[in-house]
């Protein structure tokens, strides 16, 4: 492809979408640049304070309760509260329970702010992507969804190589520094971003839409809960490049640099290629998209049971990024789709609880797996899940209206009947 050919797709791509949106990805690409706790926690929970492997495997655990615990609530304050002041709540929340954890020293306390950390920083997703939706045209979500995904990633890939050397000076100047760049979002958020939520219409019964679609009205659409439930087993089926791939490769003898460069591949084609991909399935039809990106989940693991050297493992990886590119965005764009305007916050929290719970489940099923059977089941557990979400994925779309990328709204008809919660 030629460079002006590239200059080209490269202004489609961002072309169309509002300024409020670009603001929104700033303050998200600043928000991964400064990730460094994540990456470093184990670390330095176990070199410098000296505690075991089991106690920060806890803390980790308890990082992500915290996440499980708040999406649901931060659902329902982005439907009451508004986006934007759910928004500035989680990132300052953030930002304060990061700058205590790297002053706590009893273990009793480390556990207990990292808990808090992890309810603060996942609360901000619901909001996000709620906010995203009501901003961005329906035509235009899965490209704005895609860039917001492409920022993570390329924010995380930066922030995750710096927290070495960040580490290496002080790890309480990576507690600081993570807590100073999520100060900004939040600045960033106060000073750029309006409010986004549609405007709330107090009807004849005196109660606003906003009330009414309460977490029963989310439970009880079975079509979206049944999206919730493939959502889990993808999530399931991912979660296992940071779980069971470091496992199994450290069992099969390889070290730990030999999984850093292997799942390396993973960040470095999404920067690469998210952008290119999201223009290929942009308006393809979303069924297709999600099924697709199922099996290459699925059996990109399953492959691991064949891989004997890095370059194999880092084969395997391409396989189920790609499977990754296709579902984000896709994946993401359903949930606004099947999402009432009035309660798109609960939809996000409860989609975002897919995740949560996933990245709670997955450590015990693999640990389990590979203990008892060996990792060869593991890989192929993997398959079985990703045929089963595709084929999940097949029957559910059959119900969906015809025609129109993941982004694109349902007519009202087809809405989830709106009812008191």
């Amino acid at each position: 492809m030629s460079l002006v050919a590239l200059r080209r797709a490269a202004r489609e791509t961002v072309s169309g979408l509002p300024r409020e949106f670009w603001w929104l990805w700033t303050s998200t690409l600043v928000n991964r640049l400064g990730a460094f706790v994540s990456t470093f926690m184990a670390l330095y929970l176990t070199l410098d304070r000296g505690y075991s492997a089991t106690y920060a495997g806890l803390v980790a655990s308890l990082h992500g309760l915290g996440g499980v615990v708040s999406s649901i609530g931060a659902g329902v304050m982005t439907d009451r509260l508004g986006r934007r002041p759910t928004l500035l709540v989680a990132q300052s929340s953030t930002a304060a329970s990061v700058a205590l954890l790297g002053f706590m020293h009893d273990p009793l306390a480390i556990a207990g702010v990292a808990f808090l950390v992890g309810m603060a920083s996942n609360a901000s997703r619901p909001a996000v992507q709620a906010m995203m939706a009501d901003i961005v045209r329906p035509e235009d979500r899965v490209r704005a969804f895609s860039l917001n995904y492409w920022a993570i990633n390329l924010g995380f890939a930066i922030s995750s190589m710096a927290a070495g050397f960040i580490a290496e000076v002080s790890y309480r100047a990576g507690f600081l520094l993570e807590a100073g760049m999520t100060a900004a979002c939040a600045v960033v958020v106060f000073l750029r971003l309006p409010e986004s939520r549609p405007s709330v219409v107090t009807g004849a019964d005196g109660k606003r839409p906003a009330d009414a679609v309460g977490l029963r009205t989310v439970l009880r659409d079975g079509r979206f809960m049944s999206v919730v439930g493939l959502s889990f087993l993808v999530a399931l089926v991912f979660q296992q490049g940071s779980v069971g791939l470091p496992v199994a490769m450290g069992e099969a003898g390889f070290t730990p640099a030999d999984y850093g460069t292997a799942i390396a591949v993973n960040g470095f084609l999404i920067v690469a290629l998210q952008i290119p991909v999201t223009r290929l399935i942009e308006h393809r039809d979303a069924k297709r998209l999600l099924v697709v990106s199922s099996l290459l989940a699925g059996y990109g693991f399953g492959l691991t049971a064949f891989a004997g050297s890095v370059g194999v493992f880092a084969l395997t990886v391409c396989v189920w990024t790609l499977g990754e590119m296709i579902n984000a965005p896709t994946q993401t764009g359903l949930v606004v789709r099947l999402s009432p305007v009035q309660g798109r916050g609960r939809y996000q929290g409860m989609y975002t609880l897919s995740w949560a719970v996933a990245a709670l489940v997955a450590p015990l099923m693999s640990g389990f797996v590979i203990d008892h059977f060996g990792a060869e089941w593991l890989w192929g557990l993997c398959a079985v899940v990703g045929t089963g979400a595709a084929v999940g994925y097949g029957v559910l779309m059959r119900r969906l209206p015809a025609g129109g990328p993941a982004g694109a709204d349902l007519p009202v008809a087809a809405k989830p009947e709106v009812s008191a919660a």
